[in-house]
């Protein structure tokens, strides 16, 4: 009776040890992230000294995407931009879709993120079928403070409108709760609706095609991550990302500060 006592509890023991294993590969797993490239907007804002993306929100990004848009669930017009989508490790999709929230925020607001503009046109503010007659989009992804609603996003109205239009203290304007937001509509609309990426019901007016604004988002999908395997034009910042991106302009603004001494 006392072995068969030992012999349960060294198999609840090493049941408990592969358990704990498995739940700490998965959560490992789930949080592997890597440097996303810099999109070409980025890259050129750099250059010049305007806003540019931070290198924290591709963590951000990558780490709130939800396990669907990892999967084949993924409507397959995503390889437009990313080929081998469906062949790359998650590692390299979460890369992906925050090189895909660059380029978005790049399209939607220049990359600033307390960037608002008032919408009037009934075709511009639609939204999930229903028609807005003015609507505020904010922040780097240009959201409403009704999505918090509509999709459980972290804004609170009643904190905001105490706040000046453009304080980068309001909820809707944080960096964070707008991209998790962004990501959370997106995965709505790919996942649970089942649309395609680039939809004419979508929320964003620059992942509709018939829109002149979507050429402004293609372009800024000419640079994903090596492992999309997309063929990238000669003038497409190639391997290179927002971190060193910043690094390089950081090392032109020294150097032109040692030629003229006279500067700042």
């Amino acid at each position: 009776m006392l072995s068969r006592l030992r012999w349960f509890a060294l198999l609840t023991r090493c049941f408990c040890c592969t358990l704990l294993l498995f739940l700490l590969e998965g959560a490992l797993s789930a949080q592997a992230t890597t440097a996303a490239p810099a999109t070409p907007i980025d890259a050129k804002k750099a250059e010049l000294g305007g806003r540019t993306w931070d290198p924290e929100w591709d963590q951000i990004v990558e780490n709130a995407v939800p396990q669907g848009m990892l999967s084949s669930q993924v409507p397959h017009d995503v390889r437009r931009f990313c080929p081998r989508f469906y062949t790359m490790s998650d590692t390299d999709k979460r890369a992906f879709w925050a090189y895909f929230f660059h380029a978005l925020a790049g399209a939607e607001a220049g990359l600033n993120p307390t960037t608002r503009v008032r919408h009037t046109e009934p075709a511009v503010a639609r939204i999930d079928g229903v028609t807005k007659r003015a609507v505020r989009s904010e922040g780097l992804l240009q959201l409403t403070s009704e999505d918090q609603k509509r999709y459980g996003c972290a804004f609170d109205w009643d904190k905001d409108k105490q706040l000046d239009a453009h304080d980068p203290a309001r909820t809707i304007l944080q960096p964070r709760n707008n991209l998790e937001c962004g990501v959370k509509i997106l995965a709505k609309q790919i996942i649970v609706d089942h649309k395609p990426l680039l939809s004419s019901s979508g929320y964003w007016s620059t992942l509709q095609p018939a829109r002149s604004s979507y050429r402004i988002f293609a372009k800024e999908m000419t640079n994903p991550p090596a492992a999309c395997g997309l063929a990238k034009p000669a003038s497409a910042p190639v391997g290179a990302t927002t971190v060193r991106v910043h690094e390089d302009a950081k090392s032109n603004e020294e150097a032109k500060k040692r030629m003229d001494p006279t500067k700042p």
